[in-house]
């Protein structure tokens, strides 16, 4: 059994995945904003919790310490993320950069991109002036797994697109399956056999062609600076203190 860590996992997709991988056996720990959400009778299921907001630079940055009082992960799913915001580039993707970054390397990373992905800019000048929309910050998020994917051997790196589904985000009228929304990533989380291995960009089980700057190298190599340069963590370990 796998030890996964789950961001964003109080309710919707995150809840849902967690619960999957749970239900399997798998030791999971989520990561909650308020823990006080969980107050749902159902504790005793989880290995255990982390908290903080990941819109706020310090709590990332606490995030990352708790999580990594449990060891190394297996498996980090990177759900967590908000669509109406001006908080949409640091929950969306500074986050899930800080959490890598200072975390010890798992078997396995999952993000969550969005088709909405494929109309985002690649301005990056965007991210430090903190005017990216959503489908900049689900670019970059993609952007940084397909990176991930080619940069650390022995790790394998995806992202997948849940589809427009009926969650607090979605809004009940969205169209999507729920149940289709979080099996992705569960069984990209713990399934033997991966094909490709690595470097995936996935909706419900397939591979789909992402927009053509996530595969780019020289656009992966320009992200990973500007985050560097913005958080002042390297993607192989902080550099200097982000406040």
């Amino acid at each position: 059994m796998a030890m996964i860590l789950v961001t964003g996992a109080s309710s919707g997709l995150g809840r849902h995945t967690a619960d999957a991988l749970a239900d399997e056996g798998h030791d999971v720990v989520v990561h909650v904003r308020d823990p006080a959400r969980l107050s749902d009778g159902n504790a005793a299921r989880w290995k255990g919790v982390v908290a903080g907001d990941l819109a706020v630079p310090d709590e990332i940055r606490a995030v990352a310490r708790q999580a990594r009082a449990f060891g190394r992960f297996d498996v980090v799913v990177h759900n967590a993320g908000v669509l109406h915001s001006p908080d949409v580039s640091t929950v969306n993707t500074v986050a899930p950069y800080v959490l890598t970054a200072l975390m010890d390397r798992p078997a396995r990373l999952v993000y969550l991109s969005s088709s909405m992905h494929r109309t985002g800019s690649t301005d990056l000048a965007r991210l430090s002036a903190g005017t990216a929309s959503y489908d900049d910050s689900k670019l970059w998020v993609t952007t940084l797994a397909l990176a991930f994917a080619s940069r650390w051997a022995g790790t394998s790196s995806h992202a997948v697109d849940p589809g427009w589904v009926p969650t607090r985000m979605g809004g009940a009228g969205a169209p999507d399956d729920l149940a289709a929304g979080h099996r992705t990533q569960t069984w990209l989380a713990t399934h033997p056999d991966v094909t490709p291995r690595t470097g995936g960009y996935w909706h419900h089980l397939r591979t789909q062609t992402p927009h053509p700057a996530s595969q780019d190298e020289g656009f992966q190599a320009r992200l990973l600076q500007a985050l560097e340069s913005h958080t002042g963590i390297s993607p192989d370990g902080p550099a200097t203190s982000w406040t």
